[in-house]
């Protein structure tokens, strides 16, 4: 047991606070420590100062989570909550993942206050997302709709829906869910559909790779299946060298032994689209990631990424 007070570093949104709550409870609850014996730092990261501009165009997604862990190297903070979606496919070293948390469901939201689904929008509707996998999909579902970037934390994309900045939008359904909100869905959008983002849904415990007793402490939050599925789409996500630039999907569902993956990658205009699967054992999970990634590059030819 870590001697002295835990303390877990977050973002500061309202969905950040809520994980960082829910660990924090399951960390209580778990080793019958006393509330005052793990507390929970907001840390502003360069992700939420920087709201006037595409992620793609000042770093990618890593500015979500660069702050945090700095701060876990100068150790004001022992543990990072991170939605594992934010977190870069090779960590910094020094520092690990101890535990993944059972997902929350990973499809995405379609929200509307002018059509149930995405197919009732009319031509020419605008669709507000920050995300260029959701742009791209859109784009392929639906050429004739017009996209644009919408950032900010959910609450404040929801409130540029309903100023009527644009016609639609599309959230994280795990999202929603952990703030309460699930009702705020028009409709779900279904994984054979929108295909969801790698790791969407899943929380991952970040913290300093000789911390033992950290590691022990976070090691009975780890969720077997939702590991493995993890793994698999972060290893396709590193095959492909993915980047906040290149519109990649990737899903993997886990029963028993067996793991199934699918990956995507488009162009943005949702244009020019390859998809893959693979079917094998969760003791493979990694290795099925990067075999699904080394086909789809093949398949794109080697310009595909560079040009998207």
């Amino acid at each position: 047991m870590p001697a002295g007070k835990i303390t877990i570093g977050t973002r500061g949104s309202p969905l950040a606070l809520i994980q960082a709550e829910e660990v924090r409870g399951r960390l209580v609850g778990l080793h019958g420590l006393g509330s005052a014996g793990i507390e929970v730092k907001i840390i502003k990261t360069s992700g939420d100062k920087i709201q006037d501009r595409p992620l793609s165009e000042v770093g990618g997604k890593g500015l979500f989570t660069k702050e945090i862990e700095e701060a876990l190297f100068d150790r004001s903070i022992d543990l990072a909550v991170h939605p594992m979606k934010d977190v870069a496919t090779i960590l910094p070293d020094g520092l690990v993942i101890a535990a993944i948390l059972e997902r929350e469901d990973p499809r995405d939201a379609f929200i509307s206050l002018k059509a149930k689904r995405l197919a009732d929008l009319p031509k020419g509707a605008v669709v507000g997302t920050a995300s260029l996998r959701r742009q791209a999909q859109v784009r392929r579902l639906r050429p004739d709709l017009e996209v644009i970037t919408f950032r900010g934390n959910v609450g404040t994309r929801l409130k540029k829906l309903e100023a009527g900045l644009a016609d639609a939008t599309l959230l994280a359904l795990a999202g929603l869910n952990r703030l309460g909100q699930a009702e705020r869905a028009t409709a779900v959008m279904n994984v054979d559909e929108m295909l969801p983002a790698v790791a969407q849904g899943a929380l991952g415990l970040e913290i300093r790779a000789d911390d033992d007793p950290m590691a022990a402490l976070v090691a009975p939050l780890a969720h077997r299946a939702t590991t493995f599925a993890v793994m698999a789409e972060r290893a396709l996500l590193r095959g492909l060298d993915g980047s906040c630039k290149t519109p990649i999907a990737g899903f993997a569902e886990v029963t028993g032994d067996r793991l199934h993956l699918r990956g995507m990658i488009l162009t943005p205009d949702g244009r020019e689209m390859h998809e893959t699967s693979r079917h094998g054992s969760t003791g493979d999970a990694e290795a099925i990631g990067l075999n699904a990634a080394a086909e789809l590059l093949a398949r794109a030819g080697p310009n595909f990424l560079r040009e998207t």
